[in-house]
């Protein structure tokens, strides 16, 4: 068996179906940033471009990736359209979509009228026999580290710092809590959100 560096090579794929869609799927991003794993990232439509759809699955397949994200917002059929065109593990992230491409438009028009869960039930809702794994709507961090929990089965050393990661958040938690617990809820709450 031939060892991977996945610090060197991209062994994730992280796809969206707009430039929009930067802002949320960069949650993803920063996490592989975090644990140096390698990511190639593209821009891909499955309704706007989709012969370049299936040209991405090939590419996928052949660079040797172990994960694709796929984020997508509205009818979000970018993770379960990849999903059909590979054998390789998709995550699905559900995009709240953001008509801010229109500025001139009133605020009250400035997000989907189903609040994310019109992608949400698109990505979910996968026919039996070809499954795709969501994260809630906009969580593609989540996503990020879902991948780097499926990497560690095969990495000893990402096992080892998602451990501490774990760590680290449990004592975040409780540096906080000391510290709620000292200044009181009223105090605490100003200083936080200010």
């Amino acid at each position: 068996m031939i060892s991977v560096d996945y610090s060197k090579k991209p062994l994730v794929g992280i796809i969206m179906g707009s430039s929009s869609d930067s802002r949320i799927m960069k949650a993803a991003a920063e996490i592989f940033d975090e644990f140096k794993i390698k990511h190639e990232d593209q821009i891909i439509s499955a309704h706007r471009t989709p012969s370049r759809l299936s040209e991405y699955a090939e590419h996928a397949e052949k660079m040797g990736f172990k994960i694709i994200i796929a984020g997508a917002g509205g009818a979000a059929h970018l993770p379960g359209m990849i999903a059909s065109h590979t054998t390789i593990p998709v995550i699905g992230v559900p995009i709240l979509v953001y008509n801010d491409k229109h500025p001139k438009k009133a605020d009250a028009a400035k997000f989907s009228a189903f609040g994310g869960l019109d992608s949400l039930l698109s990505i979910t809702e996968m026919p039996s026999g070809s499954p795709v794994v969501s994260v809630g709507v906009n969580k593609a961090g989540n996503a990020g580290i879902y991948a780097t929990k499926i990497l560690a089965n095969e990495f000893p050393t990402l096992k080892k710092q998602l451990k501490k990661h774990k760590s680290d958040q449990h004592n975040s938690v409780m540096k906080e809590s000391e510290k709620l617990k000292k200044e009181g809820l009223t105090k605490f709450t100003k200083k936080k959100f200010k």
